[in-house]
């Protein structure tokens, strides 16, 4: 099964989630609501042990976003490359190379086997990803499926998805420091709202 709701046989992150599953693989997945995953086997692939790894049947231990190579797309469209500024401690390692590595104890070996052939084969499916540091403007012809989605904008104001900035991902929420600052933050709305 593939997490790709637009591939045929894929399934969406709710349908993953909602109980049908015999196993799922957790890549830094630590945002869910995993109380109706059922008896799934889970596999948990991250850095520092949050919701997902509790979860977990085993954990497969991934390197912080510092040490690892990757490709970013900012908010602005533009492609970035990114250098791992360490090593992964321990027994952790960057998510394509367990990925790979699971591949091949699958039976299913993936066609790389180096972070270069890795983006050589991501640069022919997704060629725009090849364009570092340039922003590639969009074809505005692609608003025409978004357009017939149908929708109606409300009344009601914009509000932030995100509860607390301090605790949006699992490196914030073991930091002392980041919950020494949600404290503080909620201690300044308690205090404005008297």
């Amino acid at each position: 099964v593939c997490a790709l709701p637009t591939v045929p046989g894929g399934k969406s992150t709710a349908e993953i989630l909602d109980g049908s599953m015999e196993a799922i693989w957790l890549l830094g997945a630590d945002e869910h609501d995993l109380s109706k995953i059922g008896n799934a086997f889970v596999i948990y692939q991250g850095t520092h042990g949050d919701a997902g790894a509790h979860r977990a049947d085993v954990i497969l231990p991934g390197a912080a976003y510092s040490e690892k190579s990757g490709t970013y797309v900012n908010t602005e469209g533009r492609v970035q490359i990114a250098r791992r500024a360490s090593f992964p401690p321990g027994d952790a390692r960057e998510d394509w190379a367990i990925i790979r590595a699971a591949s091949e104890a699958l039976g299913a070996t993936l066609p790389f086997n180096t972070l270069e052939e890795l983006r050589a084969c991501v640069y022919q499916g997704v060629p725009h990803l090849s364009c570092s540091g340039q922003l590639i403007p969009a074809d505005p012809a692609g608003l025409d499926e978004l357009a017939k989605a149908g929708g109606k904008l409300g009344s009601e104001p914009f509000v932030s998805a995100v509860k607390d900035f301090y605790f949006t991902n699992p490196i914030a929420r073991a930091s002392r420091i980041m919950a020494a600052c949600a404290q503080e933050r909620a201690r300044g709305f308690a205090q404005a709202a008297e």
